[in-house]
């Protein structure tokens, strides 16, 4: 079986690059990581993907004159690993349009909130503030327009009264780390159909 290539992008401790990388270790999984990319090299994750055998590359995006030229050095080590399905993973930089259009349609992100609700930062206390009764976690595919793309899956968490925001991605981070390696199972069999998870 030809499994799809996967690149993973990081900023720092990458807690959700570990988890789809170890649900990639199954033999049977339809993609294997290539490649797992920071744009800081001081990143945490860099070292724990290392320990696992996956190829590494550090691209400091402050040693580049601008984002274009810091999303070509990148998109060339893409291209040397092979890397066919690109998953964000707590990488904090905004993507260029042009960079996106390279990628449409095989570039995956999670983002903490039930979207199209809380897109953006600080979702915990947004939730919070709103009076939500339910939060959660969503992988979407990644189009220009930040956290919009295609849903392919959402868990959702209960907010419980005393939740701070803490509290509540306390809760959410573990569906994270469930969420995300059962959407990009899927997907890279070329199942986009959405995945639900609850408590």
């Amino acid at each position: 079986m030809s499994r799809a290539r996967v690149a993973i992008l990081i900023s720092g401790g990458g807690s959700n690059m570990l988890a789809l990388a170890r649900d990639m270790a199954d033999p049977a999984h339809p993609a294997a990581p290539c490649l797992v990319a920071s744009n800081r090299p001081e990143a945490a994750g860099l070292a724990h993907a290392a320990a696992l055998g996956i190829p590494v590359a550090a691209l400091d995006h402050r040693a580049h004159p601008g984002r274009e030229a810091f999303e070509t050095a990148l998109q060339a080590r893409l291209e040397a690993a092979g890397a066919e399905i690109l998953a964000l993973a707590g990488f904090m930089r905004v993507l260029t349009p042009g960079f996106v259009a390279r990628w449409q349609g095989r570039m995956l992100n999670i983002h903490p909130s039930l979207l199209p609700l809380f897109p953006g930062l600080d979702t915990h206390a947004r939730a919070l503030a709103a009076g939500m009764a339910v939060h959660g976690c969503t992988v979407h595919e990644v189009i220009p327009e930040v956290d919009a793309g295609p849903i392919l899956g959402q868990a959702v968490v209960p907010i419980l009264p005393g939740d701070t925001p803490e509290t509540l991605a306390a809760r959410v981070l573990p569906m994270e780390h469930r969420l995300y390696p059962a959407v990009l199972r899927r997907f890279a069999a070329g199942d986009c159909s959405p995945v639900a998870l609850f408590p």
